[in-house]
């Protein structure tokens, strides 16, 4: 049950999101393509994920409650963006939310079809970049995946940890709470502390 809730509230802060960079970009105009690009941030990762592991049918076509959550994070965000904008910084702060849900779900989930552990941490990561990187390529932005961000890496980072825990016999809802806050530290921190990968540099 708990990692139904996890999946819900994933899709929930991944619409709000989405709803927010669409909103930034003076998408309001069309307050279809407001929510459809909230829509394609919540759903994009899982389905994804779903398609690889083989998951018939997907979960938002089965359980209406995901397009629902979807709507309430749109309207939401609709009615309270200039509260919610006074939480975000340069990045999204549902975003950063979203990913740290949608990590650990994409992992636990691949671990439950057989995956192997790596793979499992691999799909979990798509799972939770994947809606970001459309979103970001839907509103003429640079996917933050192709920047020198800890992003990826957060996932990457959360993911080893649920596998490792799990392997240690941790009871699972405390290794997901356990996890997912890992995912959403890290993230947080790099952010405030000016974290980001190594530059790669060509040499002439």
């Amino acid at each position: 049950m708990m990692t139904y809730w996890i999946d819900i509230t994933g899709t929930f802060m991944f619409a709000m999101s989405g709803a927010l960079a669409a909103w930034d970009k003076k998408m309001y105009h069309d307050l279809f393509g407001v929510f459809f690009t909230g829509f394609i941030t919540a759903i994009g990762g899982g389905t994804l994920r779903d398609v690889t592991l083989g998951v018939h049918p997907i979960a938002w076509v089965k359980d209406a409650y995901y397009i629902l959550a979807i709507s309430a994070a749109v309207l939401l965000t609709i009615l309270f963006r200039k509260q919610l904008q006074q939480f975000r910084r340069s990045l999204f702060l549902f975003d950063t939310i979203g990913i740290g849900f949608y990590t650990i779900l994409g992992v636990e989930k691949s671990l439950r079809f057989g995956v192997n552990p790596l793979a499992a941490v691999i799909l979990g990561m798509m799972s939770a970049i994947f809606g970001g990187v459309i979103r970001d390529m839907m509103v003429n932005e640079i996917p933050l995946i192709f920047s020198r961000q800890i992003y990826a890496t957060a996932c990457l980072a959360g993911g080893i940890l649920f596998v490792v825990l799990r392997h240690l016999g941790i009871a699972e809802n405390v290794n997901e709470i356990v996890s997912i806050i890992a995912v959403i530290s890290i993230r947080l921190a790099s952010l405030k502390n000016g974290w980001s990968l190594p530059l790669l540099r060509r040499n002439n």
